[in-house]
């Protein structure tokens, strides 16, 4: 039978450094959880990854286990890797924060289309256009 699922908690880390202190102690903390052993866990299963934030969505069982999956990055955060910048314009559409290759912007909905509810590649490669769009970046052929 199935373990009996209590809560599902969802934090936003970045990988390989995960540690007690907020938010993953106090968001695994009220449910029982022993967050030394979920930071372990999580450290490991994304040190290749370090550096990148990366969303985790953490299940959290009636005997206090847990289960967790990594995710991929969020577009944003890809943009602003691949347009190597720190942060996005604070007026879009007026100042450009910085410039987009088109096929990084394909390169990003291809490794963001498995967990994004889009039709295909061409829908993914609109909304990561969008997200380019709302942070102020420029696309360049």
């Amino acid at each position: 039978m199935a373990k009996e699922a209590v809560a599902k908690v969802k934090l936003m880390i970045p990988a390989g450094q995960a540690t007690p202190a907020p938010p993953v102690g106090p968001a695994l903390g009220q449910h029982g959880v022993n967050i030394m052993e979920f930071c372990k866990q999580f450290n490991a299963q994304t040190q290749q990854f370090s550096g990148e934030l990366r969303p985790v969505e953490i299940t959290i069982y009636k005997d206090k286990s847990f289960s967790f999956v990594v995710k991929q990055p969020p577009v944003s955060f890809l943009l602003m890797k691949y347009a190597k910048i720190d942060k996005g314009s604070t007026s879009p559409g007026k100042a450009v924060a910085g410039k987009i290759k088109m096929e990084d912007v394909r390169k990003i909905a291809e490794q963001k289309l498995p967990e994004m509810n889009s039709d295909g590649i061409e829908a993914a490669i609109r909304t990561v256009l969008g997200s380019a769009k709302s942070m102020g970046l420029e696309i360049v052929d």
